[in-house]
């Protein structure tokens, strides 16, 4: 059997050591785009704010790691898949064939349509080049812009401040973390970032990059912004969010919706053909529609499942993690479930402005659906399982609309039975399990 890996990203990699696991003898070949070793986007910011090395960010340490294993590896680009042939173009003319193949391609930063967004010292944060270009140029008392304040944007502000630069972040929505926060709490997080030092610039534009000097692209830039401000920059970095990297998919039979549409085994629409990570997208039975998922524990999941059941055996994943966490500058935020809330829903709001503190909870009848929770760590927990779990909370949600910070009383009351029912609940989506049962992800 010929299994065959698009992506050295840690769903790439998990997958090829899976299989290797399950199917000793099988032929294994991961390919890569970046000719370096695997490397883990998400440890870059760790890298800029000097806490990890080069070395430090690899995903196996070990040189002999793959060859020890027998997981051959390539490095190119891959141009077009074909799902009749089973074959891989890739962008040196060479052919590649599979049995089975894993499709983890991860994503590309959206790079914004602003006029001058191609000059030097104009980067995304993103691949281990762009880290290093970014390194070279973000010194102490160095003039930086970011674009951008979604949830990738905030954590590349943090490695960026590290760096003791004099930083502004200008975000075109009206708040910080638009795609996880509402108005208060995204106005809070603003609060306090601009308390530690930085400069935030909410629901204006970046509408072009120039020259200081006309026509000397060796000057410094002058970012233009909506409002007529102009911002000096030695550095400017963008972070508006990215795409599933899927384009080379097209005619190849596979079916994508914005990213690889995936079911509960991993599997595309063509049998044999997988896939995981950021560029896979998946239907959540909970949340009632398809989801990218963009977290690194969960394309880890994907992989492990993936790479099981191309290795023959039969696992499926019970549901796909999203991001709800995020620590900004010290200051801990949730975003769980509608957080937006939904038409004809209850909603109740706590804010303590001087401690920073915020609590949001949205309801459907009786049941928590989401929460928007900041500072408020203690309740963490208690959050994810009134939400996860659709606890009716029957009274108990009256007394939470008066005093939303009665949630332990609550859970301690409502939830603890269903909690555990639930948790044990092993079941796969939509059907039942057939002999032998599947394994759980």
């Amino acid at each position: 059997m010929k299994h065959v890996i698009i992506g050295t990203g840690p769903a790439g990699v998990i997958a090829a050591e899976t299989i290797r696991k399950n199917a000793p003898g099988d032929h294994i070949l991961l390919i890569g785009e970046e000719a370096q070793a695997p490397y883990s986007r998400m440890s870059i910011p760790q890298l800029l704010t000097g806490h990890l090395n080069e070395p430090g960010i690899q995903l196996r340490r070990d040189r002999a790691h793959f060859s020890r294993l027998l997981i051959m590896r390539k490095s190119g680009r891959v141009e077009h898949v074909s799902s009749r042939t089973h074959t891989v173009k890739m962008n040196d003319g060479s052919v590649v064939e599979f049995d089975k193949l894993l499709i983890a391609t991860g994503a590309s930063p959206i790079v914004p349509s602003i006029s001058g967004i191609d000059l030097p010292r104009v980067h995304a944060c993103w691949t281990l080049g762009d880290a290093r270009k970014i390194a070279q140029l973000a010194k102490p008392g160095a003039r930086v812009v970011l674009i951008g304040a979604g949830f990738i944007g905030c954590i590349v502000m943090e490695a960026l401040a590290a760096r003791g630069v004099h930083l502004t972040v200008v975000e075109k929505r009206d708040r910080m973390l638009p795609n996880m926060m509402g108005k208060s709490a995204g106005e809070m997080i603003r609060r306090w970032c601009e308390g530690k030092g930085i400069k935030v610039r909410t629901g204006i534009r970046v509408t072009g990059i120039g020259n200081v000097n006309p026509g000397d692209i060796r000057s410094g830039r002058v970012v233009r912004l909506s409002n007529g401000e102009q911002l000096a920059a030695d550095l400017i970095v963008y972070s508006i969010g990215t795409m599933p990297n899927v384009a080379f998919l097209k005619g190849s039979g596979i079916r994508c919706l914005q990213g690889v549409a995936i079911d509960s085994f991993m599997q595309t629409s063509v049998p044999g053909v997988y896939a995981a990570g950021d560029c896979a997208e998946i239907f959540d039975p909970e949340a009632g529609k398809s989801l990218i998922s963009g977290v690194q524990s969960n394309a880890a999941d994907q992989a492990y499942c993936a790479a099981l059941n191309m290795s023959g055996k039969r696992a499926f994943q019970r549901e796909a993690r999203t991001i709800d966490v995020l620590d900004t500058m010290g200051l801990v935020s949730h975003s769980l479930g509608e957080w937006q809330g939904i038409r004809g829903g209850q909603w109740v709001e706590f804010s303590d402005n001087r401690r920073f503190s915020y609590l949001r909870l949205e309801f459907s009848r009786d049941v928590l659906i989401g929460c928007n929770a900041i500072g408020l760590t203690e309740y963490s927990g208690v959050l994810r399982g009134l939400i996860r779990h659709h606890v009716p909370l029957g009274g108990w949600k009256d007394r939470l609309l008066q005093n939303p910070l009665l949630l332990k009383q609550a859970y301690c009351e409502c939830a603890e039975q269903q909690y555990i029912r639930q948790a044990s609940a092993f079941y796969e989506p939509g059907a039942s399990l057939p002999e032998p049962a599947a394994q759980i992800v």
